[in-house]
């Protein structure tokens, strides 16, 4: 790359950019036949690391980096930006009306909202009977690491990416007994890597993303799916978030 190429590379990634459209994956390589690892929502900046002919490098708002296509993506033209509170919303744009889901940010003042342990239920409640989506954080497909990010994003708490990095967060809650509404619980699978995440909603019931997000029974074991009668998750560790 000469001096010249080099200075408009570096001037292209010093822009702030934004996903214009309502749902983006974002994939481990860049093609579109590769795993989708994230979502952009409409309205979250993301910083320009790479880009090719088709393809961008990108860092999203919680750090979490991935390839778009460089047509889902545009510079920032609002400076003022409030979240989605609705489980989707219509909004006018230059191309047409857009159907936008929950927590995208969209031109106006931000909503600051109560924080409790009431509040995270009934943000979550919205996403009931989402289909889970690897990588998804939308109403319209999520996982349960996204799905935890969603809800807690509403309350300016700004969440990793992946379950593992979140059970890294907040305090131990050392005994089942002592758990609460609003704590995390984070469960592992054979190998003992912490692959699941799901938010109390009290004493003994969860509500997480596993086929669909839904709410189901917990106790010291884990989680128990009333659907089919059985465990379907092993409890390793509850953390509570600093309010």
């Amino acid at each position: 790359m000469d001096a010249q190429a080099f200075f408009i590379f570096l001037k292209f990634v010093s822009m702030s950019f934004y996903c214009h459209l309502p749902v983006v994956p974002m994939r481990r390589e860049p093609s579109d036949r590769s795993e989708q690892i994230s979502q952009l929502l409409y309205g979250e900046s993301i910083s320009v690391l790479d880009k090719q002919a088709k393809w961008s490098l990108v860092k999203g708002e919680d750090d979490y980096e991935g390839w778009i296509d460089n047509k889902q993506y545009s510079t920032h033209d609002s400076e003022h930006l409030a979240w989605v509170t609705e489980q989707v919303q219509k909004i006018e744009t230059p191309d047409g009306p857009m159907l936008v889901p929950h927590g995208s940010l969209i031109p106006g003042r931000m909503n600051s909202q109560p924080y409790n342990p009431k509040s995270l239920e009934a943000t979550g409640r919205l996403y009931l009977n989402t289909p889970y989506l690897w990588g998804g954080k939308s109403i319209f497909g999520i996982d349960c690491s996204g799905l935890m990010q969603q809800i807690f994003k509403m309350y300016g708490k700004k969440l990793p990416r992946d379950a593992w990095q979140q059970a890294e967060l907040g305090d131990m809650v050392h005994l089942v007994a002592e758990a609460r509404a609003g704590d995390l619980a984070f469960f592992d699978n054979a190998e003992g890597r912490i692959v699941h995440v799901g938010l109390l909603l009290n004493e003994s019931e969860i509500l997480h993303a596993s086929g669909q997000v839904r709410i189901d029974l917990f106790d010291h074991q884990g989680i128990f799916n009333k659907a089919n009668g059985q465990y379907s998750h092993q409890l390793r560790i509850i953390r509570r978030l600093k309010t």
